[in-house]
């Protein structure tokens, strides 16, 4: 029987704040250029807001696959059952959003007729042809998915706070970047 670590591993922590970063930049970028009259300005902005959904997309793969190969931390034992429930549910709908709010950018990206060229080199293929009433549905997915993202992430930190200033657990310790390791004996 494999014993559970005190803290999540180093690759885990890394991909989960770097995915984290690139979720607050996509974010408010999004809002800031939907209302932008059309211009080169407007563009560009576009560009690196698809460069940053498709790099939240692939390091969620990898996300995906650490979290495979590193034995997280268990949660609590003081911990009560409908907590513990909604811990797993919560980091589920998460994990499925990393995932499902990029594929639906791109997905509109291909509707709309504008290829998404990964950090202006690699070119992503379409994965719709173009048309521009599944264009206008998938940016209402996107816009919604968004939305949903935005709430979890905020009941998500708000969870994580409670456990380190209310519970005094460590749940919110063991995923920090900068946490002190127990010395090996």
């Amino acid at each position: 029987m494999t014993t559970s670590p005190a803290y999540y591993a180093r690759p885990v922590v890394g991909l989960h704040w770097v995915i984290a970063l690139l979720i607050f930049a996509a974010f408010p970028l999004g809002v800031y250029m939907s209302d932008l009259p059309l211009s080169p300005d407007k563009l560009r902005l576009f560009s690196y807001h698809k460069w940053i959904g498709a790099s939240v997309f692939a390091l969620s793969l990898l996300r995906v696959a650490a979290r495979v190969a590193f034995v997280p931390p268990a949660l609590p034992a003081a911990m009560p059952r409908w907590e513990r429930s909604a811990a797993v549910a919560m980091h589920a709908l998460l994990f499925a959003l990393i995932f499902a709010v990029p594929l639906s950018g791109w997905v509109m990206s291909s509707a709309t007729g504008f290829q998404t060229v990964w950090f202006g080199v690699l070119p992503l293929p379409d994965l719709v042809g173009k048309d521009k009433e599944l264009a206008k549905s998938l940016e209402l997915l996107h816009k919604s998915l968004n939305i949903v993202l935005l709430v979890l992430v905020v009941i998500h930190v708000a969870a994580a706070l409670k456990h380190h200033v209310i519970a005094r657990d460590d749940v919110l310790v063991r995923m920090l970047p900068w946490r002190r390791r127990p010395s090996a004996r």
